[in-house]
């Protein structure tokens, strides 16, 4: 009924076979980890950013944009993020969701960046949380008063 994990041939435990294989496969540094979620977090942010400049346009927007891209291009060893043209239209009466989700992304963003001790990263994430809980603040006192 019971079967033995290990046959007389076998030396070791089962997981010393795991641990000598290393070269197998290409192993990142915690610091490569960072700067990928980094980049992944601030590519998210310009998406979402991206979006409201389409429904809302101006020029802060704009400016992140380009700071965000900029970023993300650092990051990832000089290529440019892709980027979705979206036709401008008009402001979209669920603008705060996407300032609530593009506040959420530059929070993870700042913690990424505190932990990889990016002061660059650190600095926009922070100004986009506060941009984006700004424009929260506008977007829920506007449907109070209204």
């Amino acid at each position: 009924m019971y079967e033995p994990i290990r046959t007389p041939s076998s030396r070791g435990s089962a997981h010393s076979t795991m641990a000598g294989t290393s070269s197998d496969f290409p192993h990142r540094s915690r610091e490569e980890e960072l700067d990928i979620q980094l980049a992944a977090h601030l590519a998210a942010l310009l998406a979402v950013t991206d979006e409201l400049r389409a429904a809302v346009p101006s020029a802060d927007l704009d400016t992140a944009a380009a700071r965000l891209a900029q970023q993300v291009s650092r990051l990832r060893g000089g290529r440019t993020p892709v980027r979705a043209t979206l036709a401008t239209g008009p402001a979209d009466p669920h603008s705060s969701v996407l300032h609530e989700r593009a506040h959420a992304l530059a929070g993870r963003a700042l913690l990424v960046a505190a932990s990889r001790a990016d002061t660059a990263a650190a600095i926009l994430a922070a100004q986009r949380m506060d941009a984006h809980a700004a424009a929260l603040a506008e977007v829920q006192e506007l449907s109070t008063a209204g």
